[in-house]
């Protein structure tokens, strides 16, 4: 049930990468602040190296490793969303990223840029809520090295939440000339 549901999810995403295509083409907004894309996307890929250290700890049955790297990917991800939505989101808005319903002319940008960062964020506050509850699952010792599939599926969510990133990463700051 989680690949199809990764899969059905996957289009999701594709769509909103066709949507940034067709709408911006091979421009990108000049307010979007490049050293604080790249620290976000930094903290989120650092964060699947942890989930896939706690997850092959399970794997051993070392649940104390299991929590200490799921709890550092806890903090790396929330680390993520509150750069993206507290840092990124109003420094845009700041510069004239904005979206404005009523006034076709303000362009597509600002809401190509939120809609796609928005969408990832929460998928990164499901994650998020995913890795509370193996982790909380794991504190009470419900997991084993031979039955810990929770801890797997959240991995492998995990591990599809980075993997969007890393398409939406270039597509929203690297890819095409600024656009003023």
């Amino acid at each position: 049930g989680l690949w199809f549901f990764l899969l059905s999810d996957s289009f999701v995403f594709a769509g909103l990468l066709v949507v940034r295509s067709n709408l911006l083409g091979l421009t990108r907004p000049e307010a979007l602040d490049q050293i604080l894309g790249l620290g976000v996307t930094a903290v989120l890929l650092i964060s699947s190296f942890f989930m896939n250290r706690g997850e092959t700890a399970m794997s051993y049955g070392d649940v104390k490793s299991f929590m200490n790297n799921t709890l550092i990917t806890f903090v790396l991800g929330f680390g993520f969303f509150l750069g993206v939505v507290f840092l990124e989101w109003p420094e845009a808005a700041h510069k004239g990223l904005t979206v404005d319903f009523g006034n076709p002319a303000v362009g597509p940008m600002g809401g190509v840029f939120y809609m796609m960062t928005g969408m990832h964020a929460f998928h990164v506050v499901t994650g998020l809520i995913f890795l509370a509850v193996v982790w909380n699952n794991a504190r009470k010792g419900l997991y084993t090295a031979e039955k810990h599939y929770p801890v797997e599926a959240a991995a492998v969510y995990w591990h599809f939440v980075d993997l969007v990133w890393i398409f939406f990463y270039p597509a929203l700051y690297l890819i095409g000339k600024v656009v003023i």
